[in-house]
């Protein structure tokens, strides 16, 4: 079934409820935004585009946003949302693997996006301009009809060899994870909205889904990003308001000193790193029982499990500081299970890799069938997570296996910052990791071997990767600690950062 069904048909039914705006005005009504989409594949088809074809988006948070995801759906074309705050050779890197015949830009990275755009790139079009205006000029009446697992959003994570990878999340994958929004995590209904405050070529994005599905309205920022007082007053100005946060949103908007909305909030669902059990209890203190914990990957996205509401309110119930540190139950439309290193399933409380299978896991990663095959060996989700689950089904996570570094909710992986550092002549060894910080969740720290100023790593990562992977902090060494088979013990530099 094709996504974009659910916005025909709230089209149909609700045409005059609102559907996008940005800030308190409403941009588009939901009769208009169906409209709008039929005409962006229209003109996706005019430009050549066959149905699997795939179209990028790189571009910060803007209503258009919505509008260009329902449009490639609509056409039966699969959307390539990339991360805005990428440098240009990584965008460059997404549009030439994902093989995109087109990107939508924001004006905002149109420059950086043109600079490193592959020979495959046929159309670089950017919003609001006239080439985009020209989209609108052809129509697709209804919905291109596509296989439950043909593909909707290529969903690039980053993976420990450095360089991104493509989870393939189908039709089916996003159909399930909207329907287990509304059973497991908000039930939604007409008149209530998601502030998209967090990225939307993310998480956010992906919760356009059941907002749309439940002819609720999304709505963008004035600022385009996140700002605790302005996400209070939109708050106010929608009633019956949840926004999707990182755990360090979530305490920036605790440490506010601007009043909270007065109706408070619908739901806060956080996720993307670890939520600390004091930051939980002052947010609760704070904004009542609206508090969602979810855990997901890219490859299984926001769907391993959930700690709702009801669990995280619940004070009076004896494992209640044990439920809140942990991340909750699994979400209904997967299965999870805790396994040794050959797979067998461990008794409760026994740590090992998560392991998840279901509806909402990815089909599989673009191009890359060994990744695929390792990734998804036996028909299960090998997470790379390590975690151990209680006797009432409660899941606590222990440590990340491939040593990714979660700061502001963006995952960081070390190898890749790594690779660049090396590339310094005077740098022999280096390796990164992430030291804990109570803002940001973790910070990037590189153990350096060698002798190159500071400010020369600094422009070298500025020049090669995004500006969030760049380390905060460098430490010399006369050589890195290792074991016997010269693997670098990251066990040992952690215990040297405490």
């Amino acid at each position: 079934m094709n996504l974009a069904l659910w916005l025909e048909r709230a089209g149909k039914a609700f045409p005059d409820n609102p559907a996008v705006a940005l800030g308190e005005g409403v941009v588009h009504d939901y009769g208009a935004l169906a409209e709008r989409a039929a005409s962006i594949a229209g003109g996706l088809a005019k430009l050549g585009l066959q149905p699997g074809d795939r179209v990028a988006i790189c571009s910060k948070n803007r209503p258009a946003y919505v509008e260009a995801m329902y449009g490639i759906w609509w056409g039966g074309f699969a959307a390539v949302p990339a991360n805005a705050k990428l440098h240009g050779a990584e965008l460059g890197y997404i549009l030439e693997h994902s093989g995109a015949r087109i990107c939508l830009v924001g004006p905002e990275l149109f420059d950086a996006v043109a600079a490193h755009a592959p020979e495959t790139l046929e159309h670089l079009i950017t919003f609001g301009s006239g080439d985009y205006e020209a989209l609108f000029s052809g129509t697709v009446g209804t919905p291109t009809e596509v296989a439950p697992d043909d593909l909707a959003w290529l969903f690039y994570t980053s993976g420990t060899t450095g360089r991104p990878k493509g989870a393939m999340l189908t039709h089916r994958n996003l159909c399930a994870m909207a329907l287990a929004y509304h059973s497991d995590i908000d039930p939604t209904g007409p008149g209530d909205a998601i502030v998209h405050a967090a990225p939307m070529s993310h998480g956010s994005g992906i919760y356009m889904v059941p907002h749309v599905l439940a002819v609720a309205c999304n709505v963008v920022p004035q600022s385009g990003g996140f700002e605790p007082e302005e996400i209070f007053r939109l708050a106010d100005a929608w009633p019956g308001t949840s926004l999707f946060a990182a755990p360090t949103m979530v305490k920036r908007m605790t440490e506010c000193p601007a009043d909270p909305p007065a109706a408070g909030f619908r739901a806060i669902s956080y996720g993307g790193g670890p939520m600390y059990v004091e930051d939980a209890r002052a947010a609760l203190e704070r904004f009542g029982p609206c508090l969602v914990q979810i855990y997901g990957q890219g490859e299984s996205p926001m769907t391993i499990s959930v700690c709702n509401r009801q669990t995280i309110a619940d004070k009076t119930h004896p494992r209640w500081a044990e439920r809140l540190a942990s991340v909750g139950i699994a979400n209904s439309t997967v299965a999870v299970r805790v396994a040794d290193e050959n797979g067998k399933t461990l008794p409760p409380g026994e740590t090992g890799e998560i392991l998840v299978a279901g509806d909402a896991v990815m089909k599989g990663y673009w191009q890359n069938p060994d990744a695929t095959a390792e990734t998804l060996k036996g028909g299960w989700l090998h997470t790379g997570d390590l975690g151990a689950m209680d006797e009432d089904g409660f899941l606590t996570l222990k440590d990340r296996a491939k040593d990714v570094i979660i700061s502001g909710g963006s995952n960081i992986y070390p190898r890749e910052v790594e690779e660049v550092l090396l590339e310094h002549p005077e740098v022999s060894e280096v390796s990164v990791i992430g030291r804990a910080h109570p803002e940001w969740g973790e910070i990037i720290v590189a153990y350096v071997v060698g002798d190159a100023p500071e400010a020369e790593l600094d422009e070298l990562c500025l020049n090669r990767i995004a500006r969030f992977k760049r380390p905060k902090a460098y430490v010399r060494m006369d050589a890195l600690p290792k074991n016997n088979y010269g693997k670098v013990l990251k066990t040992e530099l952690r215990k040297l950062d405490e």
